[in-house]
């Protein structure tokens, strides 16, 4: 936007407000922050993450800011804007332009098949990151202010793969442990749907081996997994298929958690 302007500048006939725009928007101070920040910018030097080969997708959906209400709201409004201001555009444009806009799925089915999983998480780290940014307090700035981490501690970081390793240990224990409550007059326990079966050994596995996890939390978190990579009526039967588990599972002793 910054060379769109400068370049309405050198027109032939320029108006006036091509002569004096108001830069509110290019000199926005979260983007400053943003910039400033040595944690941010070693990330970028250090992955070479660059969207200058990208003139299509910047130039599509700086247009679309452009033409959305959201900043048409934000331009609106007289008198310079502080950082919370800035950053709280910035987190509805990301919101509500950005991230749904088929040109940005576009770029990142081109650089990694598995954008359409990322997606929706790295969104969700992005808009706490503004956030952060945006609730820096005054004289305060983020040169070496962390942005939001991946992991909140160390026992966060192995969660994953302590996960994985101990469903791949325990996972023939488990499917026969799934497969003992499978109502075959209904189901077919060697035809049930290959990641229903993941899903719920991936399941019992956080349920038995992680005790500070509440049960709650467990068959919530799979169950919308299931219902977002399954079939239709996966979320359901894994709810009943854990439900008889851990009902069995307390009964002998074996779990004790609530």
């Amino acid at each position: 936007q910054a060379e769109r302007l400068d370049n309405a500048k050198h027109k032939f006939y320029p108006t006036d407000e091509d002569l004096h725009p108001d830069m509110r928007f290019v000199e926005n101070k979260y983007v400053q922050e943003l910039s400033a920040n040595e944690e941010f910018r070693s990330f970028i030097e250090d992955k070479k993450v660059t969207w200058v080969a990208q003139d299509s997708l910047i130039t599509d959906l700086l247009t679309a800011i452009l033409e959305s209400d959201i900043y048409r709201e934000y331009m609106a409004k007289p008198g310079e804007k502080t950082l919370e201001e800035d950053a709280a555009l910035w987190r509805a444009l990301y919101k509500d332009v950005i991230l749904p806009s088929d040109a940005l799925a576009e770029a990142l089915e081109s650089r990694s098949i598995y954008w359409n999983d990322d997606l929706q998480e790295m969104g969700t780290f992005v808009l706490k990151t503004i956030r952060r940014i945006g609730m820096l307090s005054q004289g305060e700035n983020s040169k070496s202010h962390p942005i939001m981490p991946m992991y909140k501690d160390d026992e966060d970081s192995r969660f994953g793969a302590d996960l994985f390793n101990n469903a791949v240990k325990h996972c023939n224990e488990y499917k026969e442990l799934i497969e003992k409550f499978v109502n075959t007059s209904r189901w077919d326990a060697d035809r049930l749907a290959f990641m229903d079966i993941v899903i719920m050994i991936t399941a019992i596995t956080e349920i038995i081996n992680y005790p500070s996890i509440p049960l709650a939390v467990s068959f919530n978190e799979y169950i919308e997994i299931a219902n977002y990579y399954s079939t239709p009526r996966s979320g359901a039967f894994i709810n009943g298929i854990l439900y008889s588990v851990t009902k069995h599972l307390k009964e002998e002793g074996t779990l004790l958690k609530a």
